[in-house]
């Protein structure tokens, strides 16, 4: 088969694409045809060297869809020819998924509905399950809440904009002036450019003087923001920042209003099935797309990577091999 490999840890030129044998797959994994491998800003990581990878040589790829060739001998409820997509290879455990195959513990598979588009289902796993995760299971969002989504343009970011709106959530977004009218399409109810010097009076104009649930992908912009814009109670799921020190200028606000913090990593999710579940009803139903802004073949994994953390894109990058 033909598949992504990294010798050495470095820059997306490191990524080569080799003949490799065919994986067969553990007792408890499936062996799959790709489809898709969502590129991920993850993926860099393990890379690069931040993240160590589970050994070298080694094949990126956090995010998979595809097609069951073959199953471990302990597999139960799959079987060859069933359409499949999972997430959480491609890290310090497991090889991934940028190849023509990959294998998948069945704990981090679930099946793919039919006339779901594989490309689409291949780039949702980090985001969806990132997105589900934040709002659905630390932030507990209901119906006719108010929920912030910052940066709905991105990966995560598009996913959770339609994970509230279809619990009924009232949406705020940000995101640059391109990307209003497709945030709004995705179902948010108000979307704002992140750069106006009037940014926190606009979201507690709009959401009536507090929002009750925030996703935050840069905490050392927003944390302080956060607080601001929060109404009393309110829950701010963290999931990522550019610098490792984010602070409070006045913890205050937050403690005036009982403000509750959660940080939290897709890794650390006890059962991947449960929210990949959730998102395959959601994409089964319509009421949740991945919207996929550039497709590459592996010959092209480097650029991909080196766009997912430089170009401004709304959605999903892919490789499909």
């Amino acid at each position: 088969m033909r598949a992504i490999r990294l010798e050495t840890h470095g820059g997306p030129d490191v990524l080569e694409v080799v003949d490799a044998d065919r994986p067969d797959p553990g007792s408890d994994e499936l062996l799959l045809e790709v489809a898709a491998a969502g590129i991920n800003p993850v993926d860099t990581y393990f890379r690069d060297g931040s993240y160590e990878p589970v050994s070298l040589p080694f094949t990126p790829g956090v995010d998979v869809s595809g097609t069951v060739v073959e199953t471990g001998d302990a597999v139960e409820g799959f079987e060859p020819g069933d359409r499949v997509f999972g997430t959480g290879i491609g890290n310090a455990t497991a090889q991934g998924s940028y190849a023509e195959y990959a294998t998948i513990p069945t704990d981090r598979v679930v099946h793919l509905p039919d006339g779901v588009d594989a490309t689409q289902a291949g780039a949702a796993g980090v985001a969806t399950v990132t997105a589900w995760r934040a709002l659905i299971d630390h932030a507990a969002l209901d119906p006719a809440e108010y929920c912030l989504v910052h940066g709905g343009s991105g990966g995560v970011g598009h996913a959770a904009v339609q994970i509230a709106a279809a619990v009924s959530a009232r949406v705020l977004t940000t995101a640059s002036p391109d990307y209003h009218d497709a945030l709004t399409d995705l179902g948010a109810e108000t979307v704002l450019d992140y750069g106006r010097e009037d940014l926190a009076d606009a979201v507690l104009e709009a959401s009536d003087g507090g929002v009750d649930a925030i996703l935050d992908h840069r905490l050392d912009d927003y944390l302080q923001f956060d607080a601001d814009v929060a109404a009393t109670g309110a829950r701010v799921v963290g999931i990522g920042e550019n610098s490792p020190d984010p602070g409070f200028t006045n913890d205050g606000a937050a403690r005036s209003k009982d403000v509750n913090y959660q940080f939290m990593s897709m890794f650390n999710t006890p059962d991947l099935r449960v929210p990949l579940r959730g998102v395959a009803h959601l994409l089964e139903t319509g009421k949740l797309s991945i919207e996929i802004a550039e497709t590459y073949g592996l010959e092209e994994a480097g650029e991909a990577q080196r766009a997912v953390m430089e170009d401004s894109v709304f959605g999903k990058l892919v490789i499909v091999p």
